[in-house]
């Protein structure tokens, strides 16, 4: 009963364009030299950022850390997660970055929306038209041309691909909508290793999630590097955020190896959703200054890479709904025309 209440009394998430101006605007105060609470205070008199930014100063005041405040103004966990690593980095700058990597997220999921839109509406039409085609008009055509065997059978064919398209469409619509249902609830009952062993066998989601991982990873690393931390500390502080449980995850077995004295550049090269490049960088770089560079460089670039290969993916979604689109279009013309030219042929 008490979880049931957190769930519906939770905040709801603040709109994604004011998560982005409260970060961006943020980011510019303190580089003006603002501190962070005269920066807070005075963003109050944009009444979108009124209470976030009440909720935010009293968490501070309280004690919370600045990603902890954040979560509890309902802010997306994008940015929450990003700035935990943030607390003894350059928050300006991790400010900043998070805001673009959240401002990258939204740009998918509009630009994903904006290119699903079209299609949707002309598949709406075309279901549309082919359950008036499969109740109507083939029936129709069966008792027109019941006198002539040979285009009967060519109508029942037309008749029996329809209703097993629809069969396929509908089940196929039915198992997405169980598969979805099943993992929503057993995901967070199954173990992350399990987890990462399932995701290692999906082709495309796992080219896209080894990209991110690794880019989590680097970025991460590179920016606690740069507050003097020793590898352990880093890695307890990886493995002390949950947010992201792949990486939660890979830190314990990092730190496991790291106390039976053994390195962790083996293990970096052999993790299934890492990139083996990052060991090679470990084995590489003794010197931590050095290893910093690297993995900020390296960051960068998958930062890039990912965002190239997610638009192309993104943008190709249309082009190959509409050729399947045109194909059952093709069918539906020839479903039709076919009885007729059968029937053209007995005259």
């Amino acid at each position: 009963m008490g979880l049931l209440k957190k769930k519906i009394f939770k905040n709801n998430p603040l709109p994604k364009e004011t998560q982005l101006k409260f970060l961006n605007r943020l980011s510019r105060a303190l580089k003006n030299g603002y501190p962070l609470l005269t920066a807070l205070e005075a963003f109050k008199w944009d009444p979108d950022l009124l209470k976030p930014i009440s909720q935010i100063t009293t968490s501070l005041q309280n004690g919370y850390s600045f990603d902890k405040a954040l979560e509890k103004a309902a802010f997306h966990p994008a940015i929450t997660s990003y700035l935990y690593f943030a607390r003894d980095a350059d928050l300006i700058e991790n400010i900043q970055r998070s805001a673009d990597l959240f401002a990258r997220q939204v740009e998918y999921a509009s630009k994903l929306r904006q290119l699903s839109r079209y299609p949707i509406i002309l598949f709406s039409i075309f279901s549309i038209l082919l359950f008036f085609i499969k109740q109507s008009v083939l029936p129709s055509f069966m008792e027109l041309f019941h006198a002539n065997p040979h285009t009967t059978k060519t109508i029942q064919i037309s008749l029996f691909v329809v209703q097993l398209m629809f069969q396929i469409g509908i089940t196929l619509i039915i198992i997405a909508i169980l598969v979805a249902i099943i993992w929503y609830i057993a995901k967070h009952k199954l173990p992350i290793e399990k987890q990462i062993k399932l995701y290692a066998t999906i082709p495309v989601f796992r080219h896209f999630l080894t990209i991110r991982t690794s880019y989590l990873f680097a970025t991460h690393f590179s920016t606690l590097l740069k507050t003097g931390l020793s590898l352990k500390e880093i890695l307890n502080m990886m493995k002390g955020q949950r947010s992201m449980p792949i990486i939660c995850y890979y830190a314990e077995l990092m730190i496991a190896q790291l106390e039976k004295g053994i390195y962790i550049t083996n293990l970096l090269q052999n993790l299934p959703l890492l990139d083996p490049q990052l060991g090679n960088m470990f084995q590489k770089h003794a010197d931590m200054t050095a290893l910093e560079t690297d993995l900020t460089f390296y960051a960068e670039f998958k930062a890039e890479e990912f965002h190239e290969r997610m638009m192309k993916l993104v943008v190709s979604i249309q082009p190959i709904f509409f050729i399947c689109l045109a194909c059952f279009i093709i069918f539906i013309y020839l479903a039709l025309m076919w009885p007729m030219f059968e029937l053209i042929k007995t005259v």
